[in-house]
């Protein structure tokens, strides 16, 4: 039995302190009736807890650990720019030198900002897509989250859809008014809304492989949809690549799928695991925002030196040139989350539970469904109790997983054939166990 002591203490007295013990709410344990282990430390692969368990980690800070935790480029790199200062709230060649990284892999963005947060991202997205096309209302698909911005949450997934709150209290009704909502993945009905709305549209705006109704695939076709109503009827087309973006691919979902946004919003890797997101694209667009353009959008801690300098370090290991006869490193980080994910798969139906596992580049997830999984409401079908159990398991066997159903699973360069391995192994006890239950 895993020994959680001193995180059940520790998680006591932070509910004394904070909002159900937590800063963000996932965090919590609540949909899989545990308590959360409290972390310690972290290095490479592995995460350490408090009570000294050590566990194999998929949660990777939610993604952007892709080189694993306290990878020695990365921590030299933080080391030498703290000595330097901590935070300036002027302009450093840091934020150009990011810059120029991030648009060398995503050549939709010629112009880029720089924020704290993937709430930060698409808002800044959203006002400034309302502010080139003078238009108010936007569009967002149910279960798809762009963080916590008022008219964001409306049918957003992730957090919000574990604890089966779909709209948050606190939006004015005003505010959500203005955000239309159409399903994720149905082309017919997005024409729909288009075509009677469509003119008082100022932004689509879509993960365009969705994370946070569990990893969700864009079916064939259906971002060039999008694409193609955006254009129709003047709207900007919004790729939320917060979780996606160089995990789909190099390039994110807009480089796997050829399909070139208006804007594009990225966070997580791009901080190399401190406080960074983006929004970017068009020049004509980005010089909209101030102080180039009239749409006003600031941040005393936006370009941070050392979320620079972690974001620096973590891209130049993921754009380094391989060997020759080498596969880069995105593609090594494919080929072993494919290998995990067909074990998985084979491992669930040796089990006789069925299940459904998405891939897309190094992020993955798994739904204990016997349909198809492309929406939120295919998603929501899924067995919850199932995925607790398995979770739970998991937990005991030292695998460290997103405690939800709704979350993605992400894979780092230092997992190990041997940490595969010991995560297959623990998963083939896992899917006995939800077996077992089902008896």
């Amino acid at each position: 039995m895993l020994n959680l002591t001193k995180s059940a203490a520790a998680f006591a007295e932070a509910k004394t302190l904070l909002p159900g013990g937590v800063n963000s709410p996932v965090r919590s344990y609540r949909s899989v009736g545990c308590t959360p282990p409290f972390i310690d430390h972290a290095k490479g692969s592995k995460i350490y807890d408090i009570d000294g368990n050590e566990y194999i980690d998929y949660v990777g800070s939610w993604g952007p650990m892709v080189v694993g935790h306290a990878h020695p480029q990365v921590v030299a790199a933080l080391q030498a720019a703290a000595e330097r200062g901590t935070s300036y709230g002027a302009p450093t060649l840091l934020e150009s030198e990011l810059a120029r990284l991030v648009m060398t892999v995503y050549p939709s963005i010629e112009v880029i900002r720089m924020v704290n947060s993937g709430t930060e991202a698409t808002m800044s997205a959203l006002r400034l897509a309302r502010g080139v096309t003078g238009r108010d209302k936007i569009v967002k698909f149910i279960g798809c989250y762009h963080g916590h911005s008022d008219s964001l949450l409306v049918k957003a997934g992730s957090g919000l859809a574990t604890f089966g709150v779909p709209d948050s209290p606190g939006v004015p009704k005003g505010t959500a008014a203005d955000t239309i909502t159409a399903p994720y993945n149905d082309a017919e009905a997005i024409t729909r809304l288009m075509a009677a709305h469509g003119h008082e549209v100022a932004a689509i705006i879509v993960e365009p492989v969705a994370g946070n109704m569990g990893l969700v695939l864009p079916k064939q076709g259906y971002l060039a949809v999008l694409r193609q109503l955006a254009t129709q009827y003047g709207a900007l087309l919004i790729f939320d690549e917060v979780m996606c973006g160089f995990r789909a691919s190099a390039g994110g979902a807009q480089a796997a799928y050829g399909i070139t946004p208006d804007l594009t919003c990225l966070g997580k890797i791009i901080g190399g695991g401190l406080p960074v997101a983006a929004y970017g694209g068009r020049r004509e667009l980005m010089n909209q925002v101030s102080p180039a353009g009239p749409v006003y959008q600031a941040g005393t801690l936006s370009g941070n030196p050392l979320a620079m300098t972690a974001g620096l370090a973590t891209l130049r290991i993921l754009t380094a040139e391989p060997a020759p006869g080498e596969p880069d490193y995105s593609r090594v980080l494919t080929l072993k989350t494919k290998k995990l994910t067909l074990g998985l798969e084979a491992l669930a139906r040796a089990a006789g539970v069925p299940v459904q596992v998405h891939q897309a580049g190094s992020m993955f997830g798994l739904f204990f469904s016997a349909q198809e999984v492309y929406d939120y409401a295919t998603s929501a079908a899924s067995d919850q109790e199932a995925f607790k159990v398995w979770f739970r398991t998991m937990l005991e066997e030292g695998i460290y997983l997103a405690p939800s159903q709704f979350e993605t699973i992400f894979m780092s360069g230092a997992h190990t054939d041997e940490d595969l391995n010991q995560t297959l192994a623990a998963a083939e006890k896992g899917f006995a166990a939800v077996a077992a239950s089902r008896q």
